[in-house]
Formats: C-alpha cells, sequence, structure tokens
C-alpha cells in the first residue's frame, strides 16, 4: 500500500470510529474500500476472469490455507489436468493428488474431487447455487460456500472470511480489545454491495491482504483467531514429504521411505498408517503407493 493510500484510509478510521457506526459512515467505508480496489485490486488472477462455477470451486478450495502466489501457479495447471467436473470426479485419486502436489494440505485434493463427484451423481453436474447446500459438501464450510456463490452466481451473500474480518476490526473497531464475529456481521451485512458482491468481496479481500502487510495484525483482536502452528517439523511436513514420494512411483517400501524422510522410524510408521487409513495411500506387500 503506499503511502497517499495508507493515510487516506488511516484518515477515514479515526474519523468514523463511532459505534455503531452511523448510514454515511458505511457509504464512506464503501467508497474507500471500492477506491482501493480500483488503483491497487489484485485484477490479473484468473479465477477473477470467469464465473464458471467448478473453476471457482477449485480456486476457493485452493485459497483455503494457501498464499494467493502459489494459487496462481497451480491453478492453471489443475484446470489444464481437469477441465471440468466431470474429469475432476471420473479422475483415478492418485492422479488429483499428483496435480495437487505443491499445494499443501492434501485433504483439499480428495475433499474437492468428492465435491465433484457429488456434483456428478447427485446434481446432474450443476454446482448448487444454496450456500446452506454447498456446506454440507466435503471441504467446504459456511466461509467457502458463501464466497463460491458469491463468485460464481454474484449471490449477495453474508459472510466472513479472515481478510473481510481483518478489514471491519481494523476500520470498526480500532480501540477495542476484543471483537466477536457476532459483532462484526451486522457490518458486514449493512455494508454489502448487493448489485454487484463478487467485485465487492473481491475489494474487501484485496484490502484484508493489503492490511496484514502495511498494520500490526488487527484479526489479533478477533476470538476467532488461531495462529498456525509451524510447518517446519511437523507431521503435515512428513505427510506432505512422503506423498510427494509416492507421485509417480508404484511402490515405495517402508524402509526406502525410512531413508529418504530421515526422521523418527516409530514417527513415520504411525503417519503411513494414518495416510492409509484415511485413503491417501494403499499398503501391499512390497510397499506403499498412493490410493487409486
Amino acid at each position: 500500500m503506499n503511502p497517499s493510500t495508507q493515510t487516506h484510509l488511516n484518515l477515514f478510521r479515526q474519523s468514523h470510529s463511532c459505534d455503531p457506526p452511523t448510514d454515511e459512515a458505511i457509504v464512506e467505508f464503501q467508497k474507500q474500500v471500492l477506491s482501493f480496489y480500483v488503483r491497487h485490486g489484485r485484477h490479473d488472477m484468473l479465477w477473477r476472469h470467469t464465473d464458471n462455477p467448478y473453476r471457482i470451486l477449485v480456486s476457493e478450495i485452493m485459497l483455503q490455507q494457501t498464499q494467493v502466489e502459489r494459487v496462481a501457479v497451480k491453478y492453471p495447471e489443475f484446470i489444464a489436468a481437469f477441465p471440468d467436473l466431470t474429469s475432476l470426479a471420473r479422475a483415478p485419486q492418485c492422479d488429483v493428488i499428483a496435480a495437487w502436489q505443491g499445494m499443501g494440505y492434501n485433504r483439499r485434493a480428495i475433499a474437492l474431487k468428492k465435491c465433484a463427484e457429488k456434483v456428478v451423481d447427485e446434481y446432474a453436474g450443476t454446482v448448487p447455487h444454496d450456500p446452506d447446500v454447498l456446506a454440507t459438501f466435503p471441504g467446504i464450510g459456511p466461509a467457502t460456500a458463501s464466497s463460491i456463490c458469491a463468485f460464481a452466481f454474484n449471490l449477495p451473500v453474508v459472510f466472513i472470511e479472515t481478510n473481510i474480518r481483518r478489514v471491519f476490526i481494523h476500520f470498526f473497531f480500532p480501540d477495542a480489545e476484543t471483537v466477536t464475529d457476532k459483532e462484526v456481521l451486522p457490518l458486514v451485512e449493512r455494508a454489502l454491495d448487493r448489485e454487484n458482491p463478487r467485485v465487492w468481496y473481491w475489494a474487501l479481500m484485496d484490502l484484508g491482504a493489503e492490511l496484514k502487510k502495511s498494520v500490526p495484525n488487527p484479526n489479533r483482536k478477533s476470538t476467532a483467531y488461531t495462529k498456525q502452528a509451524p510447518f517446519e517439523g511437523s507431521d503435515r511436513r512428513i505427510r506432505g514429504m512422503i506423498l510427494k514420494m509416492l507421485v509417480g512411483q508404484h511402490r515405495l517400501s517402508e524402509k526406502k521411505i525410512l531413508e529418504l524422510v530421515k526422521e523418527d522410524p516409530d514417527r513415520v510408521h504411525r503417519i503411513l498408517t494414518v495416510l492409509e487409513k484415511e485413503g491417501f495411500i494403499q499398503k501391499g506387500r512390497t510397499g506403499y503407493q498412493l490410493a487409486e
């Protein structure tokens, strides 16, 4: 965020910090957010140049807990490999896991495939427009369901995710020590651009991402705030290593996996057992392979 933009937004924040905000404050807030988006928004994201529900579904699941820069690389590769719901639904799971490598949180790849299967088999290939229905799909909670409906169908749904929360706490709760989502949601609803929610939510998310880099994180005030556990040395890191090793391999013995991972054998064995139980890998007589 350049200095002139930062100063402008801070002035607005300081002059409209009353609780509850007036209608005039909400209107001014809307103007500021949209003005920021016009000048500084991330307009080059491929998933913002489509309203194809499948492609929005892919992008929203990819963006869960993953940096935009990484998604920008993997998204077109994944779409090229699985261009529509049917191709993803009918693909072998091992191919989906292979295409997902580099994204982390491999459970999302399986969840995404299961979503495609559900849409194809139960909804005649049409992604539901209802966020309450989508929230029942594998790997999709209320926020992701609503974001899909906003971006794919331009529906005026009301929801909170981390960047949206950051913006509202920064502007409307500057002096609060703690803030609940119950306090934030009415403001999200009041400020919502019901004629073009798609662009409005893009603007909020981009401003929230910029605020994260330019001010102390407002989300630390949120009762919903949790700090992500370190990746280095975690089970998640070892899980990812194992799955990456098995991509393109017919099979690897446990001994070979232990040689490559170089971690405590008991810990690796436990992780292999969990991966097998969760359906990521299969154990055969001579070792492990990705589940089909």
